[in-house]
């Protein structure tokens, strides 16, 4: 089975007829078209995964044709060939509706690879749009997000406990979500049409959260001048849930405690009980049987939460749910800020694919607000993101590489402990030599390119390469389609 189909529209013959040899090799389908107008033709004749689109066509500007092709079909992939490379090209395809775009003479293996991704990035958008269906017919959580064998474990345990009163112990990293998952448990439950009282425990002083909870009577204090409701109340026949249940005081615990078992409380200054049925669900971004072992949590009323637990797995491990959570988000943050449909390019997903988001789903929210806030055209580039998320994949490489030659640890075998160990001021000084490095051949050995993504003036960064001893290289003029003979840069020697 072909791994996609391919449209390419070039009015060189030897250009059409290589990539038709290579993409063949690679297992692609090929079609080739020679004018845009015969490209055109192609496409009312059946859909294809990708067009590989020449900008210079002797009947239409390749800019307006790539227009014409994304009005025929929004979800179309398209790569524009170019022999002209620059910033102001890739900004202009961008904005067109380009998925990525290459310049000639081109590597093999880096265009292949572009297609792979492109074409990728095409089906997983469908997959997307069929999979939101199918969890629609599923589950009834809209507001919940996930495909990943973990996630749909999640929402399984949460389909079966929303009906019961059972208490819930959610945990889970900062940023998963645990408010969400005590949302759904409460709209699938038959208290829905009841209230869902959240409130953050970590925020509120002790005395205050009593009052807040339980609420008093007129005199129980100084500023009591009248007798109020507590959230308790509030909430019977509905749902509370406690948000950072970990830093309750031990005296509030022993309250809660009472309130699970005996399904009764009292408010302050008061004398008699108030009966309610609440349901309580609970979550914690500590480990609650660690604070139980240091003394810090009551064991018994841990034990009263953990009824059923729920633990939400950090988006790190649940990678397959980021470009549903992405579509989601630039979805409403289109809307939000009145703007047109948007879309990562290829260059960008990979980083927020690679990037392991310590902060979760809510950090990758603020990073795909960011980018549509600060977003121009259709496809949004790397450089929309956060600087966190830009420079992930630069420093996690350079930190694979310097693993090879750090020093060992006493009593640790590694491939220099024969050799000097390097200083720290040669271990930093290789640092900064191998993420110019690793930037520079990203960017082709375009030295200004790289200084524009660096943020540095040109003058800067030459007199770094000076500096560091960075051999610039160029790219030899080979024929079209070859590879771009950039070599390798001199492996770094311990002590040297």
């Amino acid at each position: 089975m072909p791994k996609g189909s391919i449209l390419v529209v070039d009015d060189e013959q030897e250009i059409r007829e290589g990539l038709e040899a290579l993409l063949t090799s690679e297992g692609f389908d090929v079609t080739l078209a020679e004018t845009g107008e015969a490209g055109l033709r192609k496409l009312e004749e059946k859909p294809y995964d990708l067009t590989l689109l020449d900008v210079s066509l002797p009947d239409r500007n390749g800019l307006d044709m790539l227009r014409e092709i994304r009005r025929r079909d929004p979800n179309v992939a398209v790569i524009l060939i170019t022999a002209y490379g620059s910033i102001d090209m890739a900004r202009a395809a961008f904005k067109s509706g380009a998925q990525d775009y290459i310049t000639k003479p081109w590597s093999n293996d880096e265009l292949v690879t572009q297609i792979t991704l492109a074409i990728e990035g095409r089906r997983l958008r469908e997959e997307n749009v069929q999979l939101k269906r199918a969890l629609k017919q599923r589950y009834n959580f809209p507001n919940i997000i996930g495909k990943s064998d973990k996630m749909l474990a999640v929402l399984d345990l949460v389909t079966q406990v929303a009906p019961s009163r059972s208490t819930v112990l959610i945990s889970g990293e900062s940023g998963t979500g645990k408010e969400l998952i005590a949302k759904a448990i409460h709209a699938a439950s038959p208290r829905a049409d009841k209230a869902f009282i959240p409130i953050n425990t970590g925020s509120i002083p002790s005395d205050l959260l009593e009052s807040q909870l339980f609420g008093h009577v007129k005199g129980a204090f100084t500023s009591a001048i009248a007798s109020k409701k507590g959230l308790f109340e509030v909430a019977d026949q509905g749902t509370i849930f406690f948000d950072e249940i970990s830093t309750v005081s031990p005296e509030t615990q022993a309250k809660l405690l009472r309130v699970i078992q005996e399904r009764e409380f009292m408010r302050l200054g008061a004398t008699d009980t108030i009966k309610v049925d609440v349901r309580i669900l609970a979550a914690s971004n500590e480990d609650l049987r660690k604070l139980v072992r240091e003394g810090r949590f009551r064991e018994d009323l841990y034990h009263r939460l953990n009824v059923i637990a729920i633990n939400l797995p950090p988006l790190r491990d649940r990678k397959e749910d980021i470009p549903l959570l992405i579509e989601r988000f630039i979805e409403r943050f289109c809307r939000e800020n009145n703007k047109p449909a948007r879309q990562f390019t290829n260059a960008a997903m990979k980083l927020l694919m690679d990037y392991d988001w310590p902060g979760n789903v809510r950090e990758l929210e603020n990073a795909v607000e960011r980018s549509v806030v600060l977003s121009n055209s259709e496809w949004m580039e790397p450089e929309l993101l956060p600087e966190s998320v830009g420079t992930y994949e630069v420093v996690k490489g350079v930190r694979l590489q310097l693993a090879e030659f750090l020093p060992p640890l006493p009593g640790e075998s590694g491939p220099h402990s024969s050799t000097p160990a390097p200083s720290l001021f040669e271990i930093l000084e290789e640092v900064e030599r191998r993420i110019i490095v690793d930037m520079l051949e990203r960017t082709h050995w375009n030295q200004t390119e790289a200084a524009e993504r660096f943020q540095v003036p040109l003058s800067t960064l030459n007199q770094k390469i000076k500096r560091l001893g960075i051999e610039t290289r160029r790219r030899p003029g080979a024929a079209r389609g070859a590879g771009n003979g950039v070599e390798d840069p001199a492996p770094f020697a311990a002590g040297k």
